[in-house]
């Protein structure tokens, strides 16, 4: 049985997000032989063996459609300071990569700067509401000493370490 969202609901729900902290990462996949991207906050490692992750695209996105397409797609961490870098990257057009520093690597456009980047092949497609969620098996992961950005309470910041 389907449930209807209140509008009520909806504004809790949306409310009780914006109090989840949540990393801050860029998807890019190739559109031919243009890097094309996009700003998500909705991604988690999904297993360890094989290492594989999860991310939620929204089902109207260009993305979507071209990670269905091409079966590959890259997640770029972005690191504290970046928040310029989200804020382009969810924008809407073709000239996201304009000016961006990148590199290919594994096929997959990848941002340098990111404090973690992970190259994947598409496991599977499952939906998600307005979302389809893309598991992606993991073929590359690196690591940079940049600590993350994150987004809470509808603002970018970073990670601190809770003294004990």
């Amino acid at each position: 049985m389907e449930q209807k969202t209140t509008s009520v609901l909806a504004e809790a729900f949306r409310e009780v997000m914006a109090a989840v902290c949540t990393p801050v990462s860029v998807v890019t996949t190739m559109d031919g032989d243009r890097p094309h991207g996009t700003t998500v906050s909705a991604f988690a490692s999904l297993s360890m063996d094989p290492p594989m992750v999860l991310v939620a695209l929204d089902r109207e996105s260009e993305l979507l459609a071209l990670v269905s397409e091409s079966g590959r797609f890259g997640l770029n961490v972005l690191g504290h300071g970046q928040a310029d870098l989200a804020k382009r990257f969810a924008s809407k057009g073709k000239a996201k990569f304009e000016n961006v520093p990148w590199t290919f690597s594994n096929g997959i456009p990848q941002l340098p700067e990111a404090s973690c980047s992970l190259a994947c092949t598409v496991h599977g497609l499952v939906d998600g509401g307005d979302h389809v969620i893309a598991m992606g098996l993991v073929l590359a992961a690196e690591r940079r000493d940049a600590s993350p950005l994150t987004y809470h309470k509808r603002a970018f910041g970073t990670h601190a370490t809770a003294e004990g």
